[in-house]
């Protein structure tokens, strides 16, 4: 277990110029507008309103 640890981290391999495309903020923007999440009786109901 300590040969894990000892190694570096994912995050030290990835770039600093890792930026996501467009179309992926644009349809993460629109699904959070269309996700509805009602509470009723302590149970949640999710519902996309596209």
């Amino acid at each position: 277990m300590q040969k894990f640890y000892s190694k570096t981290s994912r995050s030290g391999h990835v770039t600093k110029k890792l930026v996501p495309k467009e179309e992926t903020i644009k349809f993460l923007l629109d699904y959070s507008k269309a996700l509805s999440v009602i509470d009723y009786n302590k149970l949640k109901f999710e519902a996309l309103l596209n």
